[in-house]
């Protein structure tokens, strides 16, 4: 990859294989030969090849191993024929690499050993250094030559995520304990996101450096908080992380669940796509978040569960919503199940680009 120093001494990209895609034209707002799709958790447990080669090995140690994280990444771009491939980590996979006592727990989730609660705790979060994750670059390094012409999406957990994780030592329906820091105590909120979003940042930038083509960064829990509260106590750290790759001329695309009272927030932090889940039609999304933003997604997850004739059908209504997008990534609302039909994700891409085909 050709690269020069930007003005603010940020390495700027230069038009690669990939600069020509369907996925990167639709974040561009380009027209495109047919609508690109990429599925969130496209890489994972649906796919009975990935199940084999995870077989016995910890969530968190695959994601440091670059030749598994290279053949995960790279299995629904071989099977579904995707747009664009994500590459396979986790959201608290920098939280690791500095150090933080966590894992993840199979059917719960992240489970962190010493929760942060007081302002001594935020001594856990130190600086990621690109050091700290060099199988990071690695992987991506052997993704891009398999790869060629096809996107690699780079991503991280938002500020605000990682945080709940972190202050409530756990996944939770509630978010009691974050959110009684950031309204009992907003300075130690502040400058717990504001650390956060400075790994965030670092570990973005270890991705598109290393040739990733588009980031996303995913602010899955946003969704629990009141417009008001988002804007006081979130945006800055999010718009924090996305204006630190500016610089780098690549796509950033931000998404949340359960964010549709957010969905101009979420444009006005910094992306240049917002990702809008199943509960607010691309039309009406697209009003929300206002002129000069591509969108991505957003068929519900659990339609693929029904019959062909129903999944082309909601489909369709998707792809009918978007019609008047500036740019448009077909995805789903939210990730794909478990136990999801791989056979039946294949069917939706074929069906995407077929209907879509200029």
């Amino acid at each position: 990859m050709s690269a020069n120093e930007s003005p603010a001494g940020q390495v700027q990209t230069q038009p690669t294989a990939t600069y020509e895609s369907a996925f990167l034209k639709a974040c561009r707002r380009e027209p495109v030969p047919h609508t690109p799709v990429w599925f969130m958790r496209q890489a994972g447990r649906s796919l009975p090849e990935y199940r084999k080669v995870r077989e016995g090995i910890p969530m968190l140690e695959s994601c440091t191993r670059p030749e598994l994280v290279t053949e995960i990444t790279l299995q629904p771009v071989r099977r579904h024929g995707v747009d664009a491939a994500i590459y396979f980590s986790d959201i608290v996979v920098p939280l690791k690499a500095i150090g933080v006592d966590l894992d993840i727990r199979p059917g719960v989730g992240p489970v962190v050993a010493h929760p942060i609660r007081t302002r001594a705790d935020l001594a856990q979060l130190r600086d990621l250094t690109p050091e700290d994750v060099s199988y990071v670059t690695e992987a991506i390094g052997l993704l891009t030559r398999e790869l060629g012409s096809t996107p690699l999406i780079g991503f991280a957990g938002a500020p605000f995520t990682l945080a709940s994780y972190l202050v409530e030592g756990g996944p939770s329906r509630t978010y009691e304990n974050a959110k009684a820091m950031m309204y009992g105590d907003p300075e130690l909120w502040a400058d717990l996101l504001d650390r956060l979003a400075e790994i965030t940042s670092a570990f973005l930038k270890v991705q598109i450096e290393a040739g990733a083509s588009a980031v996303q960064l995913f602010d899955s829990w946003a969704g629990a908080l009141a417009p008001v509260d988002y804007r006081r106590s979130v945006l800055p750290a999010s718009a924090k992380v996305l204006d630190a790759v500016a610089g780098y001329g690549v796509p950033r695309i931000h998404f949340g669940v359960g964010t549709g009272e957010l969905l101009r927030l979420m444009g006005e932090a910094g992306a240049d796509v917002v990702g809008v889940d199943w509960r607010v039609p691309l039309d009406e999304a697209a009003r929300r978040v206002g002129p000069g933003k591509a969108l991505q997604g957003n068929l519900d997850s659990t339609v693929l569960f029904a019959s062909r004739e129903a999944v082309e059908a909601k489909t369709r209504e998707v792809l009918d919503s978007a019609a008047g997008l500036e740019g448009h990534i077909f995805n789903l609302g939210h990730g794909v199940m478990p136990s999801t039909d791989p056979d039946a994700l294949t069917r939706l891409v074929e069906y995407v680009h077929t209907q879509t085909a200029r």
